[in-house]
Parts: C-alpha cells; sequence; structure tokens
C-alpha cells in the first residue's frame, strides 16, 4: 500500500462535513471542534499550512432558531446561515487560541471566483494568511448566496481552494471509512478503494447519493471535487473524521481511506480560473472534429465546428465547450457574441468578415483562453 500522500504534502486544505462537527444537527459538536483544532495545530507546528473548509454552519442555525428539519425556502436557509456563521466561527476561534493560533473566517460564493480581480484578491489573502501563520476557516456566503451564484457544497468549494491557493493535497473528511466499489448498506460485497486516479470514470460510476438529511454532499460530490482538484496538481484523501487522530496520521505517512491520485499537468493558472467556473454564460454544441481539435491537437476553437449555440453571452464571456456526447469538454472566454456565433457558426474563418462585416478574431475561441475540463 503506498503511503499517504499527505506525509510529503506542505499546504493542505481539510474540508469536515456537518456530520463531524455537528451532534446530528443538534448544534455544534464543540468536542469535536475542538479534536479538528488540536490536529491542524499539530500539523501547524509541522509547518505544514492548512486551510480548514468546514461546514456546519446552517445546522447550528437551526438548532439556534429551534428548527428540526432544514429548510427549503431561500431565505430561511440564508438566516440560519447567518444565525449559525455566529457560533461556527466563535467555537473555531476559541478552540484555536488554545494553541496559541489566530484565525479567520473566509466566506466565498462562485461569484467571488469567477470575476478574474476577485479571485487573484482571495488567492492573495489566503496566502497571505498562511504566511502569517492564520488558519483560515472557509465556507459558502450561504447568507447571500443563490442559485446563480452558489458553488453548492463544501466537497466544491475545498477542491476550488485547493486550486486557488495551489494545494498540495485536499483531504475530505466525512461519516464514511473512503470510497467503496458498490453502496456498502445496500450491497455487502461493496469493498473500499484504497487507491485509484482522480478522474477516473470508473470512480463516478461506484458513487452514490447524498446520505445524510443534514449534509448536501454525497460520494459523487467528492468524487468530483477530486477530479477538480487534480486539476492544478491536488492529490485527494477521502477517509473518515471518525478515525482517531485521523490528520496526524495521515500526515504521518498512514494510509488511510481513499487515496485519489493526481497524475495529470498541472493547468497554468489563467486556465485553472477557466476551469473553475461552475456556471457558464452559454454553450458552444461541438461536432466530432472541433473536438478532436481542441482535445487531441491543443488548437483554437474555429467557428466551422460549432454546431448549435445555446444562451445569451457577450463578448470576452466565459461559455462551456460541449461535446456531442453532451459532456463539457472545456471553458473558455469567446471572442464573439452569442448573436454574432449563431451567425458564424459553421463557416470558415476566412467568411467571418463577410458575415458580420468586421472580424475581431478568426477564432470563436483561441486556444490561450481555453482550458479543458
Amino acid at each position: 500500500m503506498t503511503p499517504s500522500v499527505i506525509a510529503s504534502a506542505e499546504r493542505i486544505v481539510v474540508k469536515v462535513g456537518s456530520a463531524l462537527v455537528t451532534n446530528e444537527g443538534r448544534g455544534l459538536d464543540h468536542n469535536r471542534l475542538a479534536r479538528w483544532a488540536e490536529q491542524i495545530a499539530a500539523l501547524s507546528k509541522q509547518g505544514k499550512e492548512v486551510v480548514l473548509v468546514s461546514s456546519g454552519a446552517i445546522a447550528e442555525g437551526m438548532q439556534r432558531l429551534g428548527w428540526q428539519k432544514r429548510p427549503k425556502i431561500l431565505s430561511e436557509l440564508q438566516a440560519a446561515a447567518a444565525v449559525g456563521q455566529m457560533g461556527l466561527i466563535e467555537a473555531y476561534e476559541r478552540c484555536f487560541r488554545l494553541h496559541g493560533l489566530h484565525s479567520a473566517q473566509i466566506l466565498l460564493t462562485h461569484a467571488d471566483l469567477a470575476d478574474r480581480e476577485r479571485y487573484l484578491n482571495a488567492r492573495s489573502t489566503l496566502r497571505t494568511l498562511l504566511g502569517l501563520k492564520v488558519i483560515p476557516i472557509i465556507n459558502e456566503n450561504d447568507t447571500v448566496t443563490t442559485d446563480e451564484i452558489k458553488v453548492g457544497d463544501n466537497d466544491t468549494l475545498g477542491a476550488l481552494v485547493a486550486n486557488l491557493i495551489e494545494a498540495d493535497a485536499l483531504i475530505i473528511l466525512t461519516d464514511q471509512p473512503g470510497l467503496y466499489t458498490a453502496d456498502p448498506r445496500k450491497d455487502p460485497s461493496a469493498t473500499l478503494v484504497r487507491e485509484a486516479k482522480a478522474g477516473d470514470p470508473e470512480l463516478e460510476k461506484m458513487a452514490g447519493g447524498a446520505g445524510s438529511a443534514i449534509g448536501r454532499g454525497g460520494m459523487l460530490t467528492k468524487i468530483l471535487a477530486a477530479k477538480r482538484a487534480a486539476r492544478s496538481g491536488a492529490h485527494t484523501v477521502i477517509a473518515s473524521g471518525r478515525e482517531d487522530k485521523v490528520l496526524l496520521r495521515l500526515a504521518a505517512g498512514e494510509a488511510i481511506g481513499s487515496q485519489l491520485i493526481a497524475d495529470q499537468a498541472t493547468c497554468a493558472a489563467r486556465r485553472q480560473w477557466l476551469a473553475d467556473h461552475l456556471q457558464v454564460r452559454g454553450k458552444l454544441m461541438l461536432d466530432a472534429g472541433a473536438v478532436k481539435a481542441l482535445v487531441e491537437q491543443g488548437k483554437s476553437l474555429l467557428p466551422i465546428g460549432v454546431s448549435e449555440v445555446v444562451g445569451q453571452f457577450q463578448r470576452g464571456e466565459i461559455v462551456a465547450c460541449v461535446a456531442p456526447d453532451g459532456h463539457d469538454i472545456a471553458h473558455g472566454l469567446s471572442n464573439y457574441s452569442a448573436d454574432e456565433a449563431r451567425r458564424i457558426m459553421r463557416h470558415p474563418s476566412s467568411e467571418i468578415e463577410v458575415i458580420l462585416g468586421h472580424l475581431d478574431e478568426p477564432e470563436l475561441i483561441h486556444r490561450d483562453n481555453l482550458a479543458l475540463l
């Protein structure tokens, strides 16, 4: 068995889910928070930089407001998050202070990561905090988030943060031992996947849906998070947060849970930013020839390879490139608006000026502004 990649990791993102920081949804479990802080403090003393992505705000808010079931109305979710975030950060701050460490609250939305300037500001702030030996505690800004700007779950947020700070590893702690070949609650023959390649399509087939009434994620979100984190070279470990001193044992090289290895080339920072957009302004449906040109040959996207334009977008906005089988294969900055793209699609670049009356660029998306997914 390969030793844990956490042993050699210098910059780590640790994500803990609601089930690991709450009493089955009945507010925060302060003893558990204290144990996470103790382990992270020990990692910090080893010279490792640690960012904590923690769920629990909405669950804590529900407890404080006396709600038994997670609300479905957006404004009520936002209210619970606002109330609960106070308790979550207060509890973490108290725990880290016992170990002589400062902590910082960072609340993010997808919009913070989609805007290039805000993305770079967040990156700079996090790196500065790590340099000051401060423990950043990150959560999605549920108080203001909407469907249009939300990340959606903290597994994905953990991967986005790993990419943002170019972490060496992402640790996703859950209430399960790791990834199984099938749902062990339904299939007694299911076995634990000890090690695999992040992004392997077979992993997605193994993953199931959300298993907790409190949390939002499931094993599938963790598999997809590992795939996303691998784009910046970060390995992922999915392990049980109920294991004794799990973070310290991983850092000591012990193989715990499922280790998903990133073995692909690391994206350049700009392309990583493009790839990390969860919401896009529109879609370009490609033919097989265009897919081959982008994926296998590393070429730009020309209008002749586009069969359909979906949505409305302006020049310079991010769009998804979609293969004939319906899978997004790339994100990129369009050189033309949606209306212009509809007029020039299926035409060679030599005809763009005749059709539009002007020629901005011969490519619909230049390869330097395109990131494969």
